[in-house]
């Protein structure tokens, strides 16, 4: 029996782990702490995560996010047709792993390998369920997109809305695992706190600026960020709010636009990019969060810090959008400059209101962790090594 025993443990010592690869296109700051705190639930499990990214387009790059991880392997990455197709070849890996897990875009050509061929092992996509921001929604891309919802193992949508989504493309709800998409916001909050037990008056007049409502922009300067329509609805705040001041914070091809409002009013404040500390202090200094065009992880800043998040109710946000709720913990405006304006003069008149907004907003915090995320990615990742794989 003893003999028996120690040949059980022995066998148990040395069976290989289960391996999952994930694979990302380009490797984005605010991911570093998700995969780090998965690898150690994944090792928890008695599975290994391998970890592959390539780099963005040039655009992609413009922004100035995207990092390095020292554990993950950097794979080559080519463009064609500005940006729209994208070559990341990783067979060797994937014919290694057990599972493989792909973001779910129509340009990367090599995951069609995986989806259409004899693949080597279980298939997950994770993302949206479709593109939030496509302009043509009925489009041959979207009517494609869909069409590869059903050719994977497993899905890992962002949120619930997601999960509707492909449920609704005919993919089994059992095999659908919504992971709650968030970013890392445990240090901000922590910074955000400190900052406020100093005062937000003597932090503002520390940092140059006059104790008056604040707003703040915190975000990637492009298109979809409709910084155009910011620049417009802070001087129509300004009119009705005559102290009112605006910080900026970020980078991108829009970025000038930004420079030069600055340089024209003394009330906006470009301060570039700005991660961390700097962030957290540009928060602190501010009395609520703005952003007319694409709501994406920001919403998640505006819940460490307590500062409510205005948008407005364009069509293109990203997923996250389903976080905020309006009149709860922050306010979705109608979606032309001066719905937007009039909202923030509002609540800026109102300060019991934005109080209560602002309570409400640090309340939803603990909700979106990225403990809870890549708890919920572990999970999900088990399960789908529980199944039986996709047959062609």
């Amino acid at each position: 029996m003893k003999l028996e025993n120690h040949l059980v443990k022995k066998s148990a010592m040395t069976k290989e782990k289960r391996k999952v690869l994930v694979v990302e296109r380009l490797m984005l700051h605010y991911r570093i702490p998700l995969y780090e705190q998965l690898r150690l639930e994944l090792a928890n499990r008695d599975v290994l995560l391998e970890l592959l990214y390539g780099e963005g387009t040039s655009a992609e790059k413009s922004k100035k996010d995207d990092v390095t991880l020292d554990w993950a392997r950097k794979i080559p990455t080519k463009y064609w047709l500005g940006g729209r197709v994208c070559w990341q070849p990783y067979e060797e890996e994937a014919r290694k792993a057990d599972l493989v897990v792909v973001m779910h875009e129509n340009k990367m050509l090599f995951n069609l390998w995986l989806m259409l061929c004899d693949r080597p092992a279980r298939l997950a996509f994770w993302g949206h369920g479709k593109n939030f921001q496509s302009r043509n929604p009925n489009g041959i891309k979207e009517r494609f997109k869909k069409w590869t919802t059903n050719k994977v193992d497993w899905w890992f949508t962002y949120t619930e809305a997601g999960a509707r989504l492909v449920e609704v493309a005919g993919f089994p709800r059992e095999r659908i695992t919504v992971v709650n998409n968030a970013s890392d916001t445990r240090l901000l909050a922590k910074q955000c706190a400190s900052y406020a037990r100093e005062g937000q008056s003597a932090l503002r007049r520390k940092y140059g600026l006059p104790d008056a409502p604040t707003g703040v922009f915190i975000g990637s300067l492009y298109a979809d960020k409709r910084i155009d329509f910011l620049l417009d609805a802070a001087c129509r705040i300004r009119a009705g709010i005559p102290d009112f001041h605006l910080l900026v914070c970020g980078a991108g091809p829009q970025e000038e636009l930004v420079r030069a409002a600055a340089s024209r009013h003394d009330w906006i404040r470009y301060l570039g990019i700005s991660h961390d500390e700097a962030k957290a202090r540009a928060l602190a200094m501010s009395d609520l969060m703005l952003n007319p065009g694409m709501v994406g992880l920001g919403v998640l800043d505006s819940f460490a810090s307590g500062k409510p998040m205005f948008t407005t109710d364009n069509a293109f946000h990203s997923p996250e959008i389903d976080y905020l709720q309006h009149g709860c913990n922050g306010i979705i405006a109608g979606n032309d400059v001066d719905s937007f304006s009039q909202a923030v003069i509002a609540i800026l008149r109102e300060p019991a209101r934005l109080e209560r907004l602002s309570a409400s907003a640090l309340e939803c915090a603990t909700r979106y962790t990225i403990e809870n995320m890549a708890e919920r990615l572990a999970n999900g990742i088990v399960s789908c090594l529980g199944y039986p794989a996709f047959k062609l």
